[in-house]
């Protein structure tokens, strides 16, 4: 059984205190993008230089994920909660100080661990404080706030450098981490995993796996898929992760048990995390660039006409997280995600040079929903397909996913882009926008698939009268029962 100290908070505060943390978290994914050409004048550097002010975070960000959330199961996860909060908080003062495109290279890659060890324990915490009847909810209210940082950073980090500096991209988490390391401090329970224990081999195999995997695609779109060193950090990080997923099935304690994937709930829900992330991101990257580059808007515009898409998770995804608790997150998620692959197999079919935004507008809005439908719905299957125990590296697990398969679409998506067209003109750059768009609708369409393999859950109440207040050995069928609880407090 997961221990707890009698120390409780409320569960809103718990709410309000994940919720804006994941938000600071999932905001820096893409924040930076639009504030490259400001950074490049002030700071110099190469375009090298500059990518890596995007990938380091990308970076450290995923292949510390899984550790992060072990750290939390072993020393406590408040404690590590407010280590990673502050780590991320301190790491966002240096980069909006930093004197040379070096030294924000540096923290940004600092900020990318503070981040992977705070965002997994976020939804550990919120679990242990929310009761199970009030989840689906608790979870749409975060998914809402994670899903629309995840959507908006462009917009945020495009009006904040147009209007102010770019500095204030990376200061703006400063007052708000502030204002909730004490917050955490007072109104969070500390839990800790059963008999957790750090599992050093496992660490190494899957942080230099995602490293190798994760660098290889961020650079390849760049440096070319058969540049040596790319090819190197490809087929390395494939054999360590080879090597990761042996020594999960063999090793006592491992850091991420491979036992966990015989649940279909959980394969399921992740496989469909992993390519929505892909299909969204890389959808997110260059539509950004074609309001922008091809239809004229500044990038404060852009983000604004945006909002139908970025915006529709506040007003929808807490009625998913409802909908999710009465009958059952699979539908829900894979409804979403098919019409997440509507909406962007609309704009792939409309979008040319000189589209109206009326014309854009029913794309974007069905985009919204359906990405609105999956957020919390998925927070809740990850966190209902394994034991209270296992929650921690549940999360970890699928955040890790998420990084990968957001690194993922932008490599992927702007190979598309630019074998079949390019920035030379702008219908150059439709060219490689549609068939883009094409293939993100296709992934996310496989994701909803996907989320039809999760096993269809019991009725809640025929449930919680099996399980009373026992917790047992999750099996395929069960996975998906959102009756398993977090340790007594």
């Amino acid at each position: 059984m997961q221990q707890q100290s009698t120390r409780r908070g409320g569960a809103a505060w718990a709410l309000v205190i994940t919720s804006v943390a994941g938000f600071m978290a999932a905001l820096d994914n893409l924040v930076v993008t639009t504030a490259l050409p400001s950074i490049r004048r002030d700071l110099g550097g190469a375009l090298d230089d500059l990518e890596w002010t995007v990938s380091a975070y990308t970076l450290t960000f995923a292949v510390l994920l899984m550790f992060g959330a072990a750290l939390g199961d072993r020393f406590g996860r408040r404690r590590l909660f407010l280590a990673g909060l502050t780590v991320f908080t301190g790491a966002s003062a240096a980069a909006a100080m930093a004197p040379g495109i070096g030294s924000l290279i540096a923290a940004r890659a600092v900020q990318g661990a503070g981040a992977a060890v705070m965002m997994p324990l976020t939804l550990t915490l919120l679990t242990a404080a929310v009761p199970a009847a009030k989840r689906g909810m608790a979870y749409g209210i975060w998914g809402a706030v994670n899903g629309l940082a995840v959507a908006s950073g462009p917009l945020i980090g495009g009006s904040l450098t147009e209007h102010i500096s770019w500095h204030w991209i990376f200061w703006l988490n400063v007052p708000l981490g502030v204002v909730l390391l004490p917050l955490a401090r007072l109104r969070l329970a500390e839990s800790y995993g059963a008999g957790a224990r750090l599992d050093l081999p496992g660490t190494l195999l899957a942080s230099g796996g995602l490293f190798g995997v994760v660098y290889g695609l961020v650079r390849g779109p760049a440096d070319g898929w058969t540049d040596s060193v790319v090819l190197t950090g490809l087929l390395a990080g494939t054999a360590l992760l080879a090597g990761f997923v042996v020594h999960g099935s063999r090793a006592e304690n491992p850091m991420l048990p491979m036992r966990l994937f015989r649940s279909r709930a959980f394969a399921g829900i992740n496989a469909a995390s992993l390519l929505m992330f892909l299909g969204m991101f890389g959808s997110i990257f260059l539509l950004s660039q074609y309001m922008q580059g091809v239809l004229g808007y500044t990038p404060t515009e852009a983000g604004l006409r945006m909002l139908p898409w970025t915006g529709m998770p506040m007003l929808v995804a807490p009625i998913a997280g409802i909908l999710s608790d009465r009958i059952g997150g699979r539908p829900v998620v894979a409804a979403g995600l098919f019409l997440q692959a509507v909406g962007l197999g609309y704009l792939a079919v409309v979008d040319t040079t000189h589209v109206s935004y009326a014309a854009q507008l029913p794309g974007l809005i069905v985009s919204g929903i359906g990405m609105a439908l999956f957020f919390a719905p998925a927070a809740n299957l990850v966190m209902s397909s394994v034991r209270p125990q296992e929650q921690g590296i549940a999360s970890g697990a699928n955040n890790a996913l998420r990084e990968v398969g957001g690194a993922l679409g932008v490599a992927v998506m702007s190979s598309i882009f630019s074998a079949q067209g390019g920035y030379a003109s702008a219908q150059n750059f439709v060219d490689g926008l549609r068939p883009a768009l094409v293939t993100g609708s296709a992934v996310v369409a496989l994701a909803a698939v996907a989320a039809l393999a999760i096993p269809a859950r019991r009725s809640a109440s025929r449930t919680a009268e099996a399980t009373g207040d026992q917790i047992g050995e999750l099996t395929g069928d069960q996975a998906d029962e959102p009756a398993l609880q977090p340790a007594a407090h």
